[in-house]
């Protein structure tokens, strides 16, 4: 995925990028004003970045790769714009005496017009972020330039001032641009003559930068970051000078990468490293991903596919509307980065290249969403991903068990939204999802799968129990989990905000339903004793004069008012009845702005408890009521409607 500035594409702002002086023309050489968020860019450019400066020329050459790409997309139907030079590639050199470095394509270049908007201002959402990223913590890695659309300007990690000459391939020499700027304020435009089109890049460097100036060190840069480059990537040809007693350049040019897509490559020719490096390419990381995947496929549909899964989760995981992370090509040719088509978006942080014999070369974005060798790419490359992921999870391996818990932790959200998404892989999703539970000595480290969970169940046990709760505490300290931690049954914690609507999808898991320790009535079925049975019926007919006053006390507040057998040490909880909405999910629908209906709970008080028996002769008996009644909206995470109410009440009962 890369969102930096191409060389050679619009950026698509829709604001203007400049003041235009009305008495200029595009023949006059102009000085105009970057946008206010590339000057934040440039100051924490040439301010902060130094932890690995030799990303610039990785930008550089990526930058002209695609620039090359898209003259390679455009000439489908414009054959014209290559003007009679099909040969694409890229060019780094350098002058050790001007102190400049050189990186020359002859792609599809710019116009004056794309100048001005490609180079001064920024159209990608996500600066603020990178800037709040690098403010932060200025130690931070280089690397986050690529990540939000600001690579052209890594330039001036190491350069003091950039030249651009550029020329629009179809337009004609006089037409070309020169664009200069020192990383200020501002930038200075002009109409140059240039006979060849694509695009160079001037980078003068500032001092204490001279390590850059040699051809050793340039082409060890290009081997370790753009060796995947399909192009050639050229360099002239060194040697020695024994009269100027140093390497001299000679009018020989030479590849200095293997110019060969990595994944078109033998998997026995590639090593893991070069995997590794690879995916810190495309996707900005600087971590090696966790897993990956490397397959031809044939068939019906035949493609190549490369996926990543990362180690550590992205800043914009939780953007559901951001493309996915896997680019498309199509016979080698370039087509577009983040082919959300390819990949469901429950799985939008896998990474990668799909490289499809099948597909038009002209295909779209809309071409895509209807096409059936998409649609058996994106099946096949859904197989592949869940088929690493369960490599992790089940393996007997220590280290590998671990990588997958490490996986679950930062992604393990994203994936639970997969269950209403992909129901053909409902079953294999299931497997892989991961939950606190009872049995789990912290209850907040999700390690329990379904299956560990049945394995454990009682003999009479028929349903797999849950509670649903803003937090890890909350639900490991829920009232009614009470009865089932005095009768040894595990109950899972479920406390991800995606959980309500997991649960909205997953009723049962390999014949047992899935039920909710806080709705309904406590049924345990035949985990429950007759005598339990014939005892909790004699107290609730006993305790009936006190639940109808409860009733009258509450009204308009709970539905009901019934004796419980869920608590234990507890007074008193609240539980929805079967079919209404939880209490959990009623609080997640009004964060996020939405109305839900209203649903009163149903209370449950345990006649045993000390405050429970105090309520039947209390003077205060509607007071106590509503604390009781708070108390247990309370434990289970909500909200008091009347917060000074309950404290009034509270303090007149403590000094009556």
């Amino acid at each position: 995925m890369r969102h930096h500035v191409p060389l050679g594409s619009r950026c698509g702002t829709d604001e203007p990028p400049f003041a235009h002086e009305p008495n200029k023309t595009p023949m006059d050489k102009q000085t105009l004003s970057f946008q206010a968020e590339v000057k934040q860019i440039l100051h924490l450019v040439t301010h902060s970045l130094y932890s690995n400066k030799e990303i610039f020329l990785r930008e550089m050459i990526s930058n002209a790769s695609d620039a090359c790409d898209k003259l390679r997309f455009e000439a489908i139907d414009k054959p014209e714009l290559y003007e009679g030079q099909t040969n694409l590639e890229v060019r780094v050199t350098f002058d050790a005496d001007a102190k400049t470095i050189t990186i020359t394509d002859n792609g599809i270049g710019l116009s004056a017009e794309e100048a001005v908007s490609n180079l001064g201002t920024i159209a990608k959402s996500g600066t603020r972020e990178f800037v709040a990223a690098l403010e932060g913590d200025q130690k931070k890695d280089a690397q986050l330039i690529g990540q939000f659309g600001v690579g052209f300007y890594s330039g001036f990690i190491v350069a003091d001032r950039i030249t651009v000459e550029s020329r629009r391939a179809g337009l004609p020499p006089e037409e070309g641009v020169r664009w200069t700027s020192e990383g200020a304020g501002d930038f200075e435009i002009e109409t140059i003559t240039r006979a060849a089109r694509g695009t160079g890049v001037i980078l003068h460097l500032r001092e204490g930068e001279e390590e850059f100036l040699s051809g050793w060190k340039l082409k060890s840069i290009v081997s370790k970051y753009s060796d995947h480059i399909s192009l050639p990537i050229l360099m002239q040809k060194e040697e020695w000078d024994a009269g100027a007693n140093k390497q001299v350049q000679k009018d020989e040019w030479a590849p200095v990468n293997k110019a060969a897509a990595l994944w078109a490559r033998p998997k026995s020719e590639i090593t893991k490293e070069q995997y590794e490096e690879f995916y810190k390419q495309i996707s900005y990381d600087t971590e090696a991903p966790l897993a990956y995947t490397h397959n031809r496929v044939e068939g019906r549909s035949e493609y190549t596919q490369l996926l990543y899964i990362p180690a550590k989760a992205p800043f914009d995981l939780w953007n559901r509307d951001k493309r996915g992370g896997v680019k498309l090509y199509v016979k080698r040719v370039f087509i577009m980065d983040d082919a959300e088509a390819l990949m469901p978006v429950y799985l939008r942080f896998v990474k990668g290249v799909i490289d499809s014999s099948d597909l038009p070369l002209n295909v779209s974005r809309e071409l895509l969403q209807e096409s059936r060798d998409v649609k058996a790419i994106r099946e096949g490359s859904t197989k592949r991903v869940l088929s690493m992921l369960e490599g992790l999870a089940e393996s007997e391996d220590a280290a590998e068990k671990e990588k997958y818990a490490a996986f679950w932790k930062d992604f393990g959200v994203v994936l639970k939204e997969g269950i209403g998404e992909d129901f053909a892989n409902r079953e294999r999703l299931t497997k892989l999802y991961r939950f606190a539970s009872t049995a789990v000595d912290d209850g907040a480290t999700q390690s329990v799968t379904l299956t560990d969970y049945v394995g454990r169940m009682k003999k009479e046990q028929e349903s797999i129990y849950y509670v649903t709760a803003d937090t890890p505490a909350t639900a490991k300290n829920s009232p009614q989990l009470e009865i089932f931690r005095k009768k040894g049954i595990e109950v899972l914690l479920l406390t991800d905000r995606v959980d309500e609507w997991l649960l909205s999808h997953l009723y049962e898991f390999d014949g047992h339903p899935l039920q909710s320790v806080a709705k309904g009535a406590v049924d345990l079925g035949k985990l429950e004793d007759e005598t339990e049975k014939k005892q909790a019926e004699a107290t609730a007919t006993a305790f009936k004069p006190t639940l109808d006053r409860l009733k009258e006390a509450l009204k308009g507040r709970a539905k009901d008012v019934r004796v419980t057998t869920r608590l234990v040490d507890s007074p008193a909880c609240l539980v929805a009845e079967e079919g209404d909405m939880s209490g959990h999910l009623a609080r997640l629908l009004k964060q996020a702005g939405q109305g839900a209906p209203k649903a009163e709970p149903i209370l449950e008080i345990n006649p045993e408890h000390a405050l429970v028996k105090r309520l039947e002769s209390s003077e205060h008996f509607d007071d106590l009521a509503n604390i009781l009644f708070d108390q247990a909206l309370l434990a289970e995470g909500g909200h008091l409607d009347d917060p000074a109410s309950y404290v009034k009440r509270v303090n007149a009962l403590l000094t009556a």
